[in-house]
């Protein structure tokens, strides 16, 4: 049986930059719980983040692959470049994934770090375009499924098949 990495905030643990949790309540994951198949991460936690924290944008039209791999950061709506804190952030979660044999993942939507369908546009403006996050690139660019905490049902029935 295969695990999956959890956002601690769909877990339910306040760690959102806001200190808000975006807890994700489905009978499936609370059975997977108690089977000791979800492992619970925050990536930004993990790289040294506080709770709260300042809100944190991809630059203007780009995404997690665009930070890996061209250079693009990370910015606060302070004006802080955040964007090595990010990367740590996803290689922490990367190796949290592979030493607990995680081939799926299951992030909350819309972070920089960990944004799987959509991404804030970079300009602070409530703008969303498409686009991964930092973390979910990478796990991708490692083999590992991600899903976003709206499309648990996808999760559930991927899983399902794959047993």
């Amino acid at each position: 049986m295969s695990k999956i990495l959890i956002s601690a905030c769909l877990s339910g643990f306040p760690v959102r930059y806001n200190g808000s949790e975006k807890i994700l309540i489905d009978q499936t994951l609370q059975q997977w719980r108690e089977q000791n198949r979800l492992v619970i991460c925050c990536p930004e936690l993990a790289a040294g983040f506080a709770t709260p924290r300042p809100p944190a944008e991809i630059a203007v039209r780009s995404s997690g692959r665009s930070v890996l791999s061209e250079g693009a950061r990370v910015m606060e709506s302070s004006g802080q470049d955040v964007t090595e804190r990010y990367i740590l952030g996803a290689y922490l979660a990367l190796e949290m994934a592979e030493k607990n044999g995680c081939r799926y993942a299951l992030l909350t939507d819309s972070s920089p770090s960990c944004g799987s369908e959509t991404i804030y546009d970079g300009s602070f403006g409530g703008k969303m375009l498409e686009g991964y996050g930092v973390t979910t690139e990478l796990l991708r660019q490692h083999g590992i499924e991600v899903f976003s905490h709206r499309q648990i049902l996808q999760l559930i029935e991927r899983v399902m098949n794959q047993a």
